[in-house]
């Protein structure tokens, strides 16, 4: 008789699980799925037309910010500015690519020096963005995210002499 009492309270304990509910089953599944993911990583990088997307994630980046970088470079060729100083220096770029593929400006990290000899430099990198062509957004399991980047760019102003005579 004892082992039958030990029995039936032994079974009692355990299946204290089996009336838990369906909802609550799940939603431990999915808080143990989301604890797995690396929410500081995409899976897709934001993408020009040009990129290719089954391509490999470091391929993606690579596209993406050489896609990005040249654009810049050809915007900042067509200003002229006037400059006291020659100018060799990089310029941290940090920027947004939202949901829907628009890119906005977080800052520009640059040394005074060019701040003084180029103050509009931000307004010019701000507005060229305007022109940018379509961008597809960042995807993380499918789904379009918000992604941050940090670019470089660099600034050489220094007159290369003509090699030769």
């Amino acid at each position: 008789m004892r082992k039958l009492g030990l029995l039936c309270c032994m079974c009692m304990l355990a299946s204290c699980a089996w009336f838990e509910s369906r909802e609550a089953k799940t939603q431990k599944l999915v808080d143990a799925e989301l604890r797995g993911i690396d929410w500081n990583d995409v899976d897709q990088y934001p993408l020009f037309a040009d990129c290719d997307e089954t391509a490999t994630k470091p391929a993606q980046k690579q596209c993406f910010e050489a896609s990005l970088l040249l654009h810049f470079s050809m915007t900042l060729q067509d200003f002229e500015f006037v400059l006291n100083n020659e100018v060799a220096d990089t310029i941290y770029m940090d920027f947004l690519v939202d949901r829907a593929g628009a890119i906005t400006v977080l800052d520009i990290e640059r040394h005074s020096a060019i701040a003084d000899q180029i103050p509009e430099f931000n307004g010019v990198v701000t507005q060229s963005l305007k022109s940018l062509p379509r961008l597809a957004p960042a995807l993380k399991r499918g789904i379009p995210v918000n992604a941050k980047f940090r670019i470089p760019l660099v600034l050489n102003t220094q007159n290369n002499p003509p090699i030769g005579n």
